[in-house]
């Protein structure tokens, strides 16, 4: 039998990565399983857009990372509550090569994603983080459709 004792939920804080960890979270009480959540911050450009901006490249940076860090913490107060234990990840990067690297270190066994089911010029425009992570990832992943996407499947039928 499969097993599933750690699970990884990525998130952009948007309302289906919510849904997502929602999910994560009930499947994690099931299975009595760790349940961390991930955060990929992009790389931020070594000249900043604003020419009054005060701070280094690196001091940006660790702000963002401590904030992040902080955000993510309290998005799974409510797990840990539950006896749900896990861990927060901050990475910097591209989030696909992310996120697979960090299943691929921690040995996650299940990633619950959310998607938005982009198609045409927004997928290509845009790409689909999950879908990579599909593609990549060593272990299975369940994705979530986001709300916003259900609404417009039930408007269109």
């Amino acid at each position: 039998m499969y097993r599933v004792e750690r699970i990884l939920c990525p998130t952009d804080f948007s309302e289906g990565s919510l849904q997502a960890l929602s999910a994560a979270s009930d499947i994690a009480t099931k299975f009595g399983a760790e349940l961390s959540v991930i955060h990929v911050l992009p790389i931020l450009a070594a000249v900043p857009t604003d020419p009054n901006f005060i701070f280094e490249v690196h001091q940006r940076q660790d702000l963002l990372y401590e904030d992040m860090e902080k955000r993510l913490s309290e998005m799974t107060r409510e797990s840990k509550g539950k006896g749900i234990q896990g861990r927060v990840f901050v990475e910097h990067g591209d989030a696909a090569d992310e996120i697979v690297r960090v299943v691929e270190e921690q040995r996650i066994d299940l990633i619950v994603i959310a998607t938005f089911g982009k198609t045409g010029w927004r997928r290509l425009a845009f790409g689909s983080v999950t879908e990579k992570i599909v593609r990549l990832a060593s272990c299975p992943v369940l994705v979530v459709r986001g709300i916003e996407e259900r609404i417009r499947a039930e408007e269109a039928a």
